[in-house]
């Protein structure tokens, strides 16, 4: 039996992954990130401080778990080097636990002023909400197999090679927006910086993974984001350019999914989301303005506002569905103590239709969400630590939850600290 879990989201990402991944890498033997790049940020706060992790797996501040950024994610070096420097400047100690997959695609410094090039030129009701760091264009190289990878930083003629191989486009596209062209040195550079920074922590992980995956270790696999910014299964085009999901664990991580036996997905009490789209339940009065106060809804890499609105039981369900969830882990339940009346979406109006399931984005930018409202607590639960002691209302609203998605609810976040989390 191994023993693998995934963490997931179930929305539109920003649902507190990071401090799900922080409470359960406690015991971790293995914590790997499977998709994305350093465009969105997880929160943790623990005993050693309150980080914004990018691109870092969570399990960096437990001194016996090994973190892995996989196969499946893009990198870009220099962002990194600042994270771990925040980290050890914060923290007075050294990282020497994350290592990078040599199959990861490297983030390039065109692929930075491309990014925001790119969105620059789309019209207000196109724009992506890219947080032009280059993602979307590295992901781009890499299925047009003109990428770079971590491992060839290794190989300087190989390296070289390549990047001969793949500028002369590059430099077109950067002219063609007039940005700044390079020249092969230039990059070389670049490169040479970092395989000096990181050299010896890139790394071949499969036979590490595949020894931990057999000897039964405790491996998480963590992603960013949520279903609802996937490339295949989310609200395309206003996705990333990855697979936030338990079926892009599997893939980025280098693991088999047979042996995935938990995926815990995560939900907030209510709703956020960052970037363009569809939002099918966005709140543009009081109640999204204290959600988002009271929530704290900044975006951890961009400070951009989220657009808050009330919990979508319909995307969620799908998002269930999707990853196969087998546990629920509700995060900041006690953002809704002060709200009196508190609604749940469970459908859509389409055209004079009536939708209980998600349909594709077209229809969803013209989804009008069909409420159930619940009566509020009223009262504090942040100092809750059992089931027991929530009040009962709270209680009434956490299990109609669990009923309409069929889905335990496993953990019940009411705070940021390690220690403001219920176990069920």
């Amino acid at each position: 039996m191994s023993n693998v879990t995934a963490i997931v989201g179930v929305q539109w990402g920003d649902e507190g992954k990071g401090r799900v991944v922080d409470y359960l890498a406690k015991d971790a033997e293995l914590v790997i990130r499977f998709q994305g790049g350093d465009n969105a940020g997880h929160t943790v706060i623990n005993d050693k401080g309150k980080f914004a992790l990018h691109i870092i797996p969570s399990g960096v501040f437990n001194e016996n778990t090994m973190n892995i950024v996989g196969a499946g994610t893009v990198v870009n070096f220099s962002t990194m080097r600042e994270e771990i420097n925040n980290i050890e400047k914060v923290t007075g100690e050294s990282v020497t636990n994350v290592f990078i997959d040599e199959r990861a695609h490297l983030i390039m410094p065109y692929h930075t002023l491309l990014d925001g090039a790119e969105e620059s030129k789309r019209s207000s009701d196109q724009k992506i909400g890219t947080t032009k760091r280059g993602i979307g264009p590295c992901y781009s190289d890499k299925g047009a197999r003109m990428g770079l990878r971590a491992g060839d930083l290794k190989d300087e003629a190989w390296l070289r090679k390549r990047i001969e191989l793949l500028l002369p486009k590059k430099n077109r596209d950067l002219e063609y927006y007039g940005l700044k062209t390079f020249t092969v040195d230039e990059l070389m550079d670049v490169c040479k910086e970092w395989k000096n920074q990181f050299g010896d922590y890139i790394i071949d992980t499969v036979p590490i993974i595949r020894e931990a995956v057999e000897s039964n270790k405790k491996i998480l696999l963590e992603g960013q984001l949520g279903i609802m910014r996937d490339n295949d299964w989310g609200i395309y085009p206003y996705t990333t350019s990855s697979n936030p999901t338990s079926a892009g664990a599997t893939v980025g991580a280098g693991i088999a999914p047979r042996h995935i036996n938990k995926v815990v997905g995560v939900v907030k009490a209510y709703s956020t989301s960052v970037g363009g789209g569809p939002y099918m339940t966005e709140l543009f009065d009081a109640d999204g303005d204290k959600l988002r106060d009271l929530g704290g809804e900044y975006g951890a890499t961009t400070g951009r506002p989220r657009r808050c609105g009330w919990l979508d039981l319909v995307a969620a369900d799908y998002a269930c569905y999707m990853n196969g969830i087998t546990d629920l882990a509700l995060t900041k339940l006690d953002i809704l103590d002060t709200f009196e009346r508190i609604k749940v979406c469970t459908g859509y109006m389409i055209n004079g239709e009536y939708y209980t399931y998600l349909p594709n984005t077209q229809l969803q930018e013209q989804a009008k969400p069909i409420y159930e409202e619940w009566e509020g607590w009223m009262c504090d639960t942040s100092k809750c630590r059992t089931w027991d002691e929530l009040p009962q209302k709270a209680k009434d609203y956490v299990l109609m939850i669990e009923e309409k998605l069929n889905t335990h609810i496993t953990y019940i976040s009411v705070g940021p600290e390690r220690d403001q989390l219920i176990i069920r």
